[in-house]
């Protein structure tokens, strides 16, 4: 796990240590974080509600990325006509199986993430998106084959060592997928639904939204977030200190990959990493603190990793959708279409939060 440095004055000291402690441990009791923020847990309730109602942070929960038997992910290049980018990502935005949206500014006018359950289903997902979409020209997919650094990775520094350690140990312990069982049944679906709105929606509100009994859906939901689910708690970008973001499509010979990939995971402006199959092997989305860093950022990275080469890059002027949620100009959450595998049957719209 590595961390950022935290430069808000929008959020005071109970806040960044609140979402800091949901970073490690999205769904820590109250009397944990209470105990570990040295708060009333009603205290650190109350001010996790404020946070999540204002949509300045909140816990949501999406398939295991690392594992490409759960989830295969494709970046999605899109380039748009001329005016009308912006009403292709609110479009793109409002399907289930795109997990982000960002309109960018270069060679390409978005970035999207797509999810499906393998190669089979992604080449179907694109071709149903794209085909004759209104205002679409071109796209190019790039199969992301690893993932060795996510956005689930990213911390605050609010909390001292020992605090970390407190609600690291806390964890539940988890456990590899067993061989053969990747697949979704239905209360696997609407769990996964349920917890992308809420990732920490008590286990009697699961049961009840899911109709299912208390005990099956306590066994199912340690099973889910043991093996194949994930969950992660998210801020407002503008609030942390990072308000720039970029997307760097890069390579590196094939048996630097590795070496490579983990140097970037390192990286504090880094957010996330794929490897992917394609004319770029590497796709890296960073957060930055000015314009002026895309191309400092880049200096840096080629005298760290003589080896990599930026090829192209793109300033992202806005996230349209990230993780499953719908942003507004301010990266404040304001709504959701619930993340789940590609199979399963639509659920309706997006509903606001």
């Amino acid at each position: 796990m590595h961390t950022q440095d935290f430069a808000a004055h929008d959020l005071d000291e109970l806040d960044r240590g609140l979402i800091h402690a949901l970073q490690i441990h999205p769904r820590a009791p109250w009397t944990l974080v209470g105990d570990v923020l040295g708060v009333n847990p009603v205290t650190a309730a109350r001010r996790w509600h404020r946070l999540q109602e204002a949509g300045l942070a909140w816990v949501t929960a999406y398939p295991q990325l690392s594992d490409s038997r759960i989830v295969v992910t494709g970046i999605v290049e899109v380039d748009a006509e001329p005016g009308v980018g912006e009403d292709v990502a609110e479009a793109l935005a409002a399907e289930p199986s795109v997990a982000n949206v960002k309109l960018t500014a270069g060679s390409r006018d978005l970035v999207i993430a797509l999810q499906a359950s393998d190669l089979g289903e992604l080449s179907q997902l694109t071709t149903v998106l794209f085909r004759g979409a209104p205002g679409v020209r071109a796209t190019r997919t790039h199969v992301a084959t690893a993932l060795p650094s996510e956005g689930s990775r990213w911390r605050l520094r609010a909390l001292d060592a020992t605090q970390c350690a407190r609600l690291q140990d806390a964890l539940p312990p988890t456990e590899p997928l067993p061989s053969g069982a990747t697949g979704w049944d239905s209360l696997d679906i609407r769990l996964l639904e349920l917890l992308s709105v809420d990732g920490r929606m008590a286990i009697s509100d699961l049961a009840e939204r899911a109709d299912a009994p208390l005990t099956t859906v306590r066994r199912r939901l340690r099973s889910l977030l043991g093996s194949r689910v994930c969950l992660r708690c998210d801020l407002a970008r503008p609030l942390s200190g990072w308000p720039l973001s970029a997307v760097y499509f890069a390579s590196v010979p094939a048996e630097r990959l590795e070496e490579t990939s983990r140097a970037l995971a390192g990286v504090r402006e880094v957010r996330s990493c794929a490897i992917t199959a394609g004319p770029h092997n590497l796709v890296i989305d960073v957060w930055l603190r000015a314009s002026g860093d895309v191309h400092a950022f880049e200096a840096h990275l080629s005298r760290r990793l003589p080896r990599l080469t930026i090829e192209d890059r793109s300033v992202v002027l806005r996230t349209v959708k990230h993780m499953g949620r719908l942003l507004d100009r301010d990266g404040h959450s304001v709504g959701i279409v619930p993340l789940r595998p590609f199979t399963a049957p639509a659920a309706g719209n997006a509903t606001a939060t």
